[in-house]
């Protein structure tokens, strides 16, 4: 993962904020559908690596989908985690974005502009 990658669902009403945030910000990205271009587990393993929280941070713990697991994700392993991810990635909390180095989940001004900038002074200096 290196410049921005933004997994994103296009009926996500946060998904379209953020998009339209980075899209007024001329920020450039690359677009993943998050459903169709599902992370991979090496790259769900880079972005858990870039969390502050763990799994608590990707997770979409509120949703139908997460609810009707009827399981704890707690006491799986992390590959089983990954795994059921894979299967059904409306476990994800949405948007993700990031550079591979830093991690914005969800619609988040501030770490928006944040990455941007960051991203912007590295295209400088290149």
């Amino acid at each position: 993962m290196n410049n921005l990658t933004f997994f994103t669902y296009p009926s996500c009403t946060s998904c379209r904020k953020a998009k339209k945030w980075l899209t007024a910000h001329s920020v450039d990205f690359d677009e993943r559908h998050l459903f169709r271009e599902t992370p991979t587990h090496r790259e769900l393993m880079e972005l858990l690596s870039l969390t502050t929280d763990g799994l608590d941070e990707i997770l979409a713990t509120r949703s139908q989908t997460f609810k009707d697991l009827g399981k704890d994700v707690n006491d799986l392993p992390l590959s089983e985690v990954i795994k059921l991810i894979i299967e059904e990635p409306k476990l994800l909390r949405r948007p993700l974005l990031t550079d591979g180095k830093k991690l914005v989940v969800g619609y988040n001004p501030e770490g928006l502009q944040s990455l941007a900038n960051k991203n912007r002074s590295l295209k400088k200096s290149s």
